[in-house]
């Protein structure tokens, strides 16, 4: 026969397990919750009518030695096909470099792409230095603040235009815009979860950044 010492440990031991199992549960649910809901603004992410901007901020991916990875060559040709129908007049290209031995900085790299689809040069500004997407948002800010540009679209695909546009407005851009597209070339099961945990990590940063963390 159990003791009034054995029963009482035995009963702490249950209730232990069931607020684990709650705690666990809850936090399943939240779980599921914030995947379904990032998915669904990730498809549902619209773009109304874009009256013309005074520039479009492309949002830096991997160049293959010197040239534009697939990937980053959809989010240029969106630019080109913005710019060429008057939607933006000037283009900052953005990204730093992509490892330590490349050549050229992701920048440098986008630059030398829309010039051979006929982009002027003079239309083309380089942001050299940003290593993630919040720096893109921000080191673009700042030239635009440099050259008196005051409206902006941001151009990359649509599972990273969520997490891209929630920055631009965290940083004060006016009325941000996003050219989003879907991509032909990209493995998107991956790509849409890791933007899923990105997103996630975001709403961290920008509460540390709202109490006066420096960086994200």
């Amino acid at each position: 026969m159990k003791s009034n010492r054995q029963r009482k440990r035995g009963g702490r031991i249950l209730t232990f397990a069931k607020a684990v199992w709650k705690i666990t549960t809850i936090a399943l649910i939240a779980a599921f919750a914030w995947v379904a809901v990032v998915q669904w603004k990730m498809a549902t992410l619209d773009q109304p009518k874009l009256p013309p901007q005074d520039v479009g901020i492309v949002l830096g991916a991997a160049l293959w030695q010197t040239t534009p990875s697939p990937a980053l060559k959809e989010r240029l040709n969106r630019a080109v096909e913005l710019y060429r129908s008057g939607k933006i007049r000037n283009i900052i290209v953005s990204g730093g470099y992509d490892r330590k031995d490349s050549e050229l900085t992701e920048a440098e790299g986008m630059r030398n792409y829309l010039m051979e689809k006929g982009i002027p040069e003079k239309a083309i500004f380089l942001e050299n230095h940003a290593t993630s997407t919040y720096e893109n948002m921000k080191l673009s800010q700042a030239i635009m603040q440099q050259r008196h540009f005051v409206s902006a679209v941001i151009i990359t695909h649509r599972y990273h235009a969520v997490r891209a546009l929630d920055m631009a407005r965290f940083l004060g851009y006016q009325e941000p815009a996003v050219a989003p597209m879907d991509s032909e070339v990209l493995m998107m099961t991956w790509h849409k979860s890791r933007e899923t945990l990105a997103l996630a990590k975001w709403q961290w940063d920008k509460l540390g950044l709202a109490f006066g963390k420096e960086s994200a």
